[in-house]
């Protein structure tokens, strides 16, 4: 069994932590939150007080951040991973960050003797919590080899995607994928309703249809349809937030910029993010996109005096 360090122990950190500490491998973890160092600890995660801690004789380092910037800043610096990581450590990023970010961590890292793999996952909290993650690897094939051992613990898949920054390639464009077919879930589901369809019978309709699809299986966002829940079964608390779908459909929306290729559909999810961020609702899940397809915009499954989220 391993010493892994991981630095990040918020939403998808702290489940995916647990799992490697099941599978028997010491986790020294680290997190500037309390809160979230605290719920890691219950699970087993050894905390630390610093990142040179985490990496102090580690066989393997990850990090899962928010943004791209604290990528940059967690790896760089005089208390980075780059200051404190062994040549033998290996490094690998779980973030959802710029194309750019991730190629400047394979050069940076390759530039001071250390290995990095970038290593983005898909699957959300559930997955993490159920270790049925998508891991998707892009580096040097040896290193990609090695990480297929730290991440299977976690995963359900592992694809090896090709070289450095291709994994978070496909991570992005994956999820401006997923960001779309919530859009056409949304309104399906609206207009069903509307013409008068029984939702679950719609569902299932649709499930075994052209219409399926991943966000219509799994996150249908009218009440009482999935067997699990959804979060429309949650006053649209958020399991995957418009936030964070922001933050990542903006990434792909970039990359289109940058590459030329043109994402009208993407470009309009994000517009429709943007509007529910900009009403104080970016803490709330991303199927909330419905309201904005209601007639009246009042939304079934979600009641604003009930919502206890703070939108600063």
């Amino acid at each position: 069994m391993s010493t892994i360090a991981w630095i990040g122990l918020g939403h998808m950190g702290a489940p995916m932590t647990a799992n490697l500490v099941a599978a028997g491998h010491t986790v020294r973890g680290f997190d500037i939150n309390p809160a979230a160092a605290a719920a890691a600890e219950a699970r087993g995660v050894m905390l630390v007080g610093s990142i040179a801690a985490a990496l102090e004789g580690a066989d393997a380092c990850f990090t899962s951040l928010p943004k791209p910037e604290h990528v940059r800043a967690v790896y760089d610096g005089a208390d980075g991973v780059w200051a404190h990581a062994d040549s033998s450590t290996l490094l690998m990023d779980t973030s959802t960050v710029d194309v750019e970010t991730s190629r400047w961590c394979h050069a940076e890292s390759e530039a001071r003797g250390l290995v990095f793999v970038d290593a983005p996952v898909s699957g959300g909290t559930a997955g993490a919590e159920a270790h049925t993650l998508t891991f998707m690897l892009g580096g040097e094939p040896a290193a990609v080899e090695r990480a297929r051992d730290f991440v299977a613990p976690m995963a359900r898949s592992v694809i090896a995607c090709g070289d450095a920054g291709s994994g978070i390639a496909a991570k992005l464009v994956n999820n401006m994928m997923l960001f779309i077919g919530v859009m056409a879930t949304a309104e399906g589901s609206q207009l069903a309703e509307q013409l008068g369809l029984d939702p679950k019978v719609f569902w299932e309709v649709a499930g075994v249809s052209s219409g399926g699809s991943w966000p219509q299986r799994t996150w249908y966002p009218v009440p009482g349809v999935i067997e699990n829940g959804s979060a429309a079964d949650n006053n649209f608390d958020a399991t995957f937030s418009v936030d964070l779908a922001r933050k990542d459909c903006g990434l792909a929306v970039q990359a289109g910029e940058v590459t030329g290729v043109h994402l009208p559909a993407a470009t309009l999810a994000l517009s429709q993010l943007d509007e529910l961020a900009a009403r104080g609702l970016g803490g709330k899940d991303c199927t909330l996109v419905t309201l904005l397809a209601t007639p009246d915009g009042t939304l079934r499954g979600y009641d604003p005096a009930l919502d206890t989220i703070s939108h600063a």
